[in-house]
């Protein structure tokens, strides 16, 4: 339409289409007939008023209205919600090939502006005459005569119907009439469209809420924001929809979920709180909106930019009484139609049912936690209080006996009997420590879980042993040291010893921290000794040794370095 500089006012189907047989100038004279515009006025609200679908009703009052006063062009513009522009632009019989060649949909400047500003019929004779009709874009169709009226819904304006080109040559005050009283008739359908499209909306968005939320019981922790960003995607087709979350940073957030067009490059993310929609929808503990705008200077995830211009876009708190758990965000691209009210209001509650389920589905994490934690504590106390004592009771009553026993073989074997009791009693101690320890990050805690990662496809785990206080004097550099040093001898054994019977020892002494490896494998080639040589270099640079005895009966690695004195730590290598 005039005043344009984008989309202009599409073309629509006639009655009488461009390979009807019937001449235009008999056609106009059979609707100029008062009893043949009477009936093409019942034949219109009939069309208008036997559908209920909106998006269906909307183009039928454009179809109805082209018709029924034998205008080339026509559309209907529905205002936003800021009422200074349009939302919506329906047109029909332009070709869509054509409709793209022009560009996007118009934002209501020029003639079409001053149908918003003012809501009264507007008709003109020639289109060119008219000081607000100017700034046609490119491959936009010639127009003339223009014919412009409101379409009102109990009492507000819903839209302009916008006609161009009347075949008899301009619109007549007969066909502003009509089109008056069809646009009045259009209204009420409008609205019956409108409530029956809102409570569909909000029955299937409450049954989406409900699923989500019993999912959430049910799904890991790490998944959620992505089955609920997938859940509301499906929802509202054609959008991007993003969950963004807090980091350690309070300054900046992170999209931690995402569905649309653009996912893979959004996911992962992060902005700066002060430029992000969803920062504000978690400051101000309400919804917050985006319209169509330009941003040159900054770049918000969660919108859908192209160039230099961003989409609508809504945004809805994640939070309870406890924590924030986020934001929820919608957006579409640049040209389509801003959110309505009933859009942020199914998308407010499903945010708030959710973070509802999230809290729920913490409080039942952190009370199954509690309850392994005490279950665990009792097991501990059990292998400690009982366990242990037990064998080592056994321990003391092989050594009374292997005092009576005068044969120098019983006794040997008594000992050894002895000393697999006490190697017994150690790593049960170490299996005490790993199931009532909380701290993962100590040395121990870390050893226990690289024995763990290397010994996955083992029948038998190796035996790890503790000894000297490993968590209080090993720290720092020196502990990443000693947990590389030990896998990288386990990976050995593991991969290529094909021992039947492996062995991890992590001392510490007064003076020093060694970390002993043993097999039964069958030794270590020539070939894969290089492998070694990096934690040979390790010792070296903190002045101890990597010593390595290996056969075909198996294989001896020790990694030996001085304590550092604690003053020094910090400046060790």
């Amino acid at each position: 339409m005039t005043g344009e500089t984008h989309r202009p006012l599409p073309a629509v189907a006639r009655a009488g289409s461009a390979g009807d047989t019937e001449a235009p100038i008999a056609s106009a004279e059979r609707l100029h007939s008062p009893r043949e515009r009477l009936r093409g006025m019942l034949r219109a609200i009939d069309t208008v008023v036997g559908e209920i679908e909106l998006a269906v009703v909307l183009r039928r009052v454009v179809e109805a209205a082209v018709e029924l006063v034998d205008a080339e062009f026509g559309a209907l513009g529905v205002i936003a919600a800021d009422r200074s522009s349009l939302d919506q632009f329906i047109h029909v019989g332009l070709a869509p090939e054509d409709a793209a060649a022009i560009g996007h949909l118009p934002r209501g400047h020029g003639i079409l502006g001053a149908l918003i500003a003012d809501p009264e019929p507007i008709r003109l004779a020639h289109l060119a005459t008219d000081p607000r009709a100017a700034g046609f874009p490119a491959h936009h169709p010639g127009m003339d005569s223009f014919l412009g009226a409101p379409v009102r819904v109990r009492g507000e304006v819903f839209g302009n119907l916008y006609l161009t080109n009347a075949r008899r040559g301009s619109f007549s005050a007969e066909d502003e009439e009509l089109v008056r009283a069809l646009a009045s008739t259009a209204g009420f359908v409008i609205q019956n469209a409108r409530l029956f499209d809102e409570a569909r909306t909000r029955a299937t968005w409450m049954a989406a809420t409900a699923e989500v939320s019993a999912a959430i019981l049910s799904t890991p922790p790490d998944a959620v924001f992505d089955l609920v960003a997938g859940r509301v995607q499906e929802l509202s087709a054609g959008t991007q929809v993003t969950v963004v979350t807090p980091t350690s940073d309070p300054d900046v957030l992170r999209v931690a979920a995402a569905r649309g067009p653009h996912e893979q490059d959004v996911l992962g993310l992060s902005s700066s709180g002060s430029a992000s929609i969803a920062a504000a929808a978690m400051e101000s503990g309400g919804v917050r909106v985006a319209t169509a705008a330009r941003f040159p200077d900054r770049l918000d995830p969660a919108l859908v930019t192209v160039g230099e211009e961003t989409g609508p876009a809504m945004a809805v708190p994640m939070r309870t009484r406890q924590r924030t758990w986020g934001a929820l965000s919608v957006a579409r691209a640049p040209g389509e139609r801003g959110f309505t009210a009933v859009e942020l209001e199914v998308l407010g509650d499903l945010a708030s049912q959710t973070s509802i389920a999230l809290e729920l589905s913490h409080a039942r994490s952190d009370q199954q936690k509690a309850i392994l934690s005490e279950e665990r504590a009792r097991i501990a106390r059990d292998l400690h209080d009982h366990v242990i004592q037990q064998v080592f009771g056994a321990g003391l009553t092989l050594q009374s006996v292997a005092l009576t026993l005068d044969d120098p073989h019983d006794r040997n074997r008594v000992d050894e009997v002895i000393r697999q009791l006490d190697d017994a009693i150690a790593q049960i101690r170490t299996v005490i420590f790993a199931i009532s320890a909380r701290d993962g990050a100590s040395l121990r805690h870390r050893l226990i879980d690289v024995v763990a990662e290397v010994s996955g496809s083992l029948r038998r785990p190796p035996a790890l042993r503790f000894s000297g206080p490993v968590d209080h004097a090993v720290s720092g550099s020196l502990g990443e040291d000693v947990v590389g040093v030990a896998r990288e001898l386990l990976s050995n054994s593991v991969r290529h010893a094909h021992a039947h019977s492996i062995s991890l020892d992590v001392g510490v002494t007064e003076r020093a921290v060694s970390v002993i490896v043993t097999d039964d494998g069958i030794g270590i080639r020539d070939d894969r000794r290089s492998g070694l040589a990096n934690l040979a270099d390790r010792a070296e640079a903190r002045r101890g040794t990597m010593t390595l005895d290996t056969g075909e009966h198996g294989t001896r690695a020790e990694w030996r370095v001085p304590l550092p004195a604690p003053e020094n730590e910090g400046r060790m290598p």
